[in-house]
C-alpha cells in the first residue's frame, strides 16, 4: 500500500479532518493478523488507482497503532471493527463499512457524491 498514507499518530487525525473539507479522506483500518482483513486489503489495493482520483487514502495498522484506532473510534463516533473503512468529508463520516461489506464501488460513489 505504498500510495496510501500511513496513520501512525493521533495528531494526524486533526490534519485528516481538516483536509476532509477540501476532499474526501478514506481510512482503512487493517489487522495484519486477520485473514479477512488481508482479503479486503488486497481488494482495496486493486482499486487504489480508481480511488486515488477522488479521495486521499490512509492506512492504519491497528495492531501496531491501537491507540490511533481507538482515537478514530472516539473522534468519529464509529465503533471499532476490523477490517474497517471510514470515508470522511467536511469533518464527518459519510460512509463506513467493515469486513466483507467493504466495496470500493460504494466508497467511490459516496466520495463522488460528496464532491458535488
Amino acid at each position: 500500500m505504498s500510495t496510501w498514507n500511513s496513520l501512525t499518530s493521533e495528531a494526524q487525525l486533526e490534519q485528516l479532518r481538516n483536509a476532509s473539507h477540501e476532499s474526501p479522506q478514506l481510512i482503512f483500518k487493517h489487522s495484519v493478523q486477520c485473514g479477512t482483513s488481508a482479503h479486503v486489503r488486497h481488494y482495496l489495493e486493486n482499486a487504489t488507482s480508481e480511488l486515488m482520483g477522488h479521495m486521499s487514502l490512509h492506512y492504519l495498522d491497528l495492531i501496531r497503532y491501537r491507540a490511533v484506532s481507538n482515537a478514530i473510534a472516539a473522534e468519529f463516533a464509529v465503533p471499532h471493527q476490523s477490517p474497517q473503512v471510514l470515508l470522511i468529508s467536511s469533518g464527518k463520516v459519510i460512509y463506513h463499512a467493515s469486513h466483507l461489506s467493504i466495496q470500493p464501488s460504494r466508497i467511490l460513489g459516496y466520495a463522488q457524491e460528496a464532491m458535488t
